[in-house]
């Protein structure tokens, strides 16, 4: 089971999204038949299996064994990934952000987040099937204000610290030379 799983199709996003087959989804954090399942979500097996072999045509779930119950085997099911983002890219045109670059819009913040997903779902599918891992880094903290004023000053200071960090290290000349994007982002923490 990986531990996300991004989807870019479509029509994978819409058999995922369907609220039963999304609560199966979230269900199947071990594999399970669907007599199991239909106990823990509350419908029909025959119902449970219907949703099971859509999610399956989609690569959502995949076979996890068998079990003896009685005089039956029961299949079992698992989810493919722990978790799953859809990406903008499933909305195809309609995806692409036509925001225009402004460090303090609350679009070009969520344009940016919806390009990487994107992206780095892409890399991570042609890192996979070359059997090479991904270089990536997350930082992510958080940071409390006194005001206003003090958020300006870090977002100033911030802004120069990276600025000075990236043409020290930025290098386009060398023939090894591998591009990165970095991002930093700052919202609000939402309420829990």
């Amino acid at each position: 089971m990986r531990d996300v799983e991004v989807i870019e199709d479509p029509a994978t996003a819409a058999i995922a999204l369907e609220p039963v087959r999304a609560r199966l989804l979230a269900a199947l954090t071990e594999p399970a038949s669907a007599a199991a399942l239909a106990g823990r979500v509350g419908l029909t097996r025959q119902k449970v299996n219907y949703h099971l072999r859509a999610l399956e045509a989609h690569g959502l779930v995949e076979p996890a064994g068998t079990r003896q119950w009685g005089g039956l085997t029961e299949r079992l099911f698992a989810a493919t990934a722990a978790s799953y983002l859809v990406s903008p890219a499933a909305l195809g045109a309609a995806g692409k952000s036509a925001v225009k670059p402004d460090r303090l819009s609350v679009g070009y913040l969520l344009a940016v987040a919806g390009r990487t997903v994107r992206e780095v779902a892409g890399l991570a599918r042609r890192a996979a099937r070359a059997g090479k891992p991904l270089s990536t880094l997350t930082l992510d903290t958080e940071i409390s204000f006194r005001s206003a004023r003090e958020r300006a000053a870090f977002t100033e200071e911030l802004t120069t610290v990276v600025t000075a960090l990236v043409s020290r290290y930025h290098d386009e000349s060398s023939p090894d030379a591998r591009m990165h994007r970095l991002v930093v982002v700052a919202h609000p923490k939402p309420a829990e």
